[in-house]
């Protein structure tokens, strides 16, 4: 069977990189092991050229598991932009690390597991990409090998081992429902198998899925790991399982299941507890890690929003695809100024940083009111966007109750602001580093500008995030391409 190897670029980029670090990796001397990084950057940026520079139809290869279509390019492009932002973000710590090279294969390993996630079309691909994207990532919460850290992947691998175990049995399900694995196959199939079978192969899939997302009721890791893994970790684990997650549920949705199941309901009803919970619980949080953490979570809860319309409206994809690459260079960038200032655990430890580190202060600001929804950031067109998408969905308490909840979690953002500006009784806790060139200093800055220059350009951006129809041409890089 010939098949179109170069469709899977990016994937096979991250996969190839990652096999060559780790034989590189097992002779190099560990003043050199940067050289794992390196090639792990280079991987990233050769996905993010395969995925933006070659147009292509909108089809599926490798018998139809697999979909290449806008969705997935785009996810492409949001997953190994992240990658890169948190290979950059751990330079700093990872240094001269005895584990340096694995770091970064375990790294790529689960970032091509995201990818198989974004663009799987068959139940065993979605399957396999969460094992992919979750098995190397226990491993990275508990990297750092002290007490926090290994509680924390504790914590995770019991929770994804759980809910993967719970997932199978969907998959199982659903395929002896509808006798098929593809999502095709199972629109034709479901809808004459038993409503029953079919309502419990659904939610079981969809507790995999949600358990990626950070979503409620899946949502209990993700503080507890955001706090016990370090900065870069926790930034990954709230950020790039996410787009993954989300855009595999969106496709399993939309194109899986017939149009008699009614799932849109349990979905915004998932939105609504994951946006209230998330906010409610990080009110009066203390920890940073664990604000940010909680925070990660209502951020679920908007974009659920758009899978929640998924089949109802056609605004809801290209909110959600724009949605997700606004937040993650958002939630990357608070992230970034966490790990530049690692001893500064505490909301209170921030105290004068705007006279001290005026550039980190300024990203902080923008990072967070934008995580709030406040122009010109990208996150406050992804909000509009999904807001707009549930409205004409039908749902519109769902965007009411979303916007009684941006505005709420202005309270808690303000919290950790506010102290910025504030005259610190001692100076703040500063890295070794302080003063020199860092990575995560860098990536914070560039994280923060892309943040707002996504809010400007977004304009220009959303005409490529819709929808195009199967047999036509597709390029993020043409900009006279059409789109009916």
């Amino acid at each position: 069977m010939k098949e179109d190897l170069l469709a899977l670029a990016p994937e096979l980029a991250l996969l190839a990189a990652a096999v060559a670090g780790l034989l590189i990796g097992s002779w190099l001397p560990r003043r050199r092991q940067w050289i794992v990084a390196a090639l792990a950057a280079a991987a990233c940026v050769t996905g993010i050229g395969a995925a933006a520079g070659a147009p292509g139809r909108a089809r599926t290869v490798f018998s139809g598991t697999f979909a290449v279509d806008t969705a997935t390019a785009a996810g492409r492009l949001i997953v190994l932009l992240a990658l890169l932002l948190v290979c950059g973000m751990s330079a700093t710590r990872m240094r001269r690390d005895r584990r340096e090279a694995e770091y970064y294969v375990l790294l790529l390993l689960t970032g091509a597991g995201t990818l198989a996630m974004i663009g799987a079309a068959d139940l065993l691909m979605l399957f396999a990409g969460y094992l992919l994207a979750s098995v190397p990532a226990y491993a990275l919460a508990g990297f750092a090998k002290d007490d926090a850290g290994t509680e924390a992947a504790l914590k995770y691998y019991l929770m994804g081992a759980l809910l993967g175990t719970v997932m199978l049995a969907g998959v199982a399900a659903l395929y002896g429902a509808g006798h098929a694995t593809l999502y095709a196959g199972l629109r034709a199939g479901l809808p004459a198998a038993p409503h029953a079978l079919v309502a419990a192969g659904l939610v079981a899939v969809l507790a995999g899925v949600l358990f990626k997302a950070g979503a409620v009721p899946a949502h209990f890791w993700v503080p507890d790991v955001a706090e016990g893994a370090t900065a870069p970790i926790a930034a990954y684990v709230t950020t790039l399982p996410k787009i993954g997650a989300l855009i595999a549920a969106h496709r399993f949705l939309h194109q899986a299941l017939p149009s008699g199941v009614d799932w849109p309901l349990l979905i915004a009803v998932l939105a609504a507890a994951s946006m209230t919970l998330g906010n409610l619980a990080a009110f009066f949080q203390a920890s940073v890690t664990r604000l940010l953490a909680y925070s990660a979570i209502s951020q679920v809860g908007y974009l659920l929003m758009a899978v929640a319309v998924a089949t109802r409206s056609e605004l809801a994809r290209p909110a959600l695809l724009f949605y997700l690459a606004a937040y993650a260079l958002t939630n990357l960038g608070a992230f970034a100024v966490v790990a530049e200032l690692p001893r500064a655990r505490a909301i209170d430890d921030y105290r004068g940083l705007a006279r001290r580190r005026p550039g980190l202060a300024a990203v902080l600001v923008v990072c967070l009111l934008g995580l709030v929804g406040t122009p010109p950031t990208g996150v406050f067109l992804g909000k509009l966007g999904v807001f707009s998408a549930a409205m004409d969905g039908g749902y519109a308490w769902l965007a009411v109750l979303a916007v009684v909840n941006t505005v709420a979690s202005l309270f808690y953002y303000l919290r950790w602001l506010t102290p910025l500006f504030r005259p610190a009784p001692s100076p703040v806790a500063e890295p070794p580093h302080a003063g020199r060139r860092s990575w995560p200093a860098g990536v914070a800055y560039v994280a923060g500008a892309l943040s707002l220059a996504l809010g400007v350009v977004g304009g220009a951006v959303l005409p490529f995030l819709q929808e195009v129809p199967k047999g036509q041409q597709l390029s993020l890089t043409c900009p006279d391409a059409k789109f009916q």
